[in-house]
């Protein structure tokens, strides 16, 4: 149930007027966002009607998805397999530093989350002392701090480090493992799992930012789902169902959305090639941000709807065309037995 306006756990306090409802972002909403944060998060609400999803994995929404996680895809007695485990248990001859001969990887783990893909992989790298370090890179400080409580209880002698990185607009630090790679036969191998890039507002800027950060012996490692977008049979599973619902209640408790003012929409959308699960209002509603030097008013209408979850399936053909725009070369690609998901291994194109 959506909680009142006056309850301390809102990121907005209400001033509604009869015409239309007011809400303003709290002191606690603007602890957890920064400025550039948030003016991105204006600019895409403005510009494209969207919450990015990448913001719902910073302060609570970090629990939400973990709690998602555990649930839905961690394996179980009734469920003993996850799709990436199996990819990359598949393509262990190219992430062991094999394919490049090199005798140790650092696993660059960009949107780490919890790091449970990655624990298996870890785990048969560590018995082949192929590891050199574990790097766990995230938007949200609140899932590095969920990365390092699992991986140094599940792997305490192994070197871990992490930092916060957004690798849609920005690169990855190489000073995270050039002090490592004193040796030549230390390859990087940069993971980018959990269907992750099918859900970039902007998937060939975060490929050129993976590609920037590469050199020649490195390889990027990334999954998702495969098929065509418009072809969704309207039936929401997986993220779309179980992640969406608990975000959906999740935005509504903390910006302090009614129930009767909002609905959620899940739909193809063709202008995105995407499919999407939206809020659409059914009044309106002002957002007032007027703290960190920003003085900005947002008005959502009547009948409106904002984005707050996407999801981009790859066809092949679509696949290759944006890997060479982002200077990328594929070295091999693999399917599920079901032929929905796909592990694809690049490296940096050949000029």
């Amino acid at each position: 149930m959506v909680k009142n306006f006056s309850s301390n756990s809102q990121f907005f306090t209400d001033k509604s007027s009869p015409s239309s409802r007011i809400i303003e972002p709290s002191s606690k909403f603007y602890s957890i966002f920064s400025k550039q944060e948030v003016l991105e998060l204006i600019q895409a609400l403005e510009m494209r009607r969207e919450i990015p999803l990448k913001y719902s994995y910073k302060g609570r929404g970090a629990k939400i998805w973990n709690n998602y996680y555990q649930k839905y895809i961690t394996p179980q007695w009734y469920r003993t397999s996850n799709v990436e485990i199996d990819l990359l248990n598949d393509n262990f001859e190219y992430v062991n530093g094999s394919y490049q001969n090199c005798n140790q990887v650092n696993i660059i783990d960009v949107g780490a989350g919890n790091s449970y893909p990655a624990k298996k992989l870890i785990s048969c790298l560590a018995k082949l002392n192929k590891i050199n370090q574990y790097i766990a890179l995230d938007i949200s400080n609140e899932l590095l701090e969920v990365s390092k409580a699992n991986f140094t209880k599940w792997f305490p002698f192994i070197k871990f480090d992490s930092a916060t990185v957004d690798i849609e607009t920005s690169t990855i630090p190489l000073e995270l493992w050039q002090s490592s790679n004193s040796q030549d036969d230390i390859a990087n191998i940069f993971l980018h799992l959990g269907v992750t890039i099918g859900n970039h507002q902007n998937r060939i800027r975060a490929l050129q930012n993976f590609r920037k950060s590469m050199s020649k012996n490195d390889l990027l490692v990334f999954t998702n789902e495969i098929g065509s977008n418009s072809q969704w049979d309207g039936k929401a599973r997986g993220g779309c169902k179980y992640h969406v619902e608990e975000l959906y209640a999740w935005i509504k408790n903390k910006v302090g959305i009614k129930a009767e003012d909002c609905e959620l929409i899940r739909k193809y959308d063709v202008k995105t090639d995407s499919i999407t699960a939206n809020i659409k209002f059914n009044r309106n509603y002002t957002v007032t941000f007027n703290e960190l030097g920003i003085d900005k008013n947002f008005v959502v209408l009547k009948d409106e709807e904002i984005t707050i979850w996407r999801h981009h399936k790859y066809e092949m053909p679509e696949l290759l065309k944006e890997l060479e725009e982002a200077g990328l070369q594929i070295v091999h690609y693999s399917c599920n037995k079901y032929f929905s998901h796909i592990m694809v291994i690049c490296q940096v194109a050949e000029n």
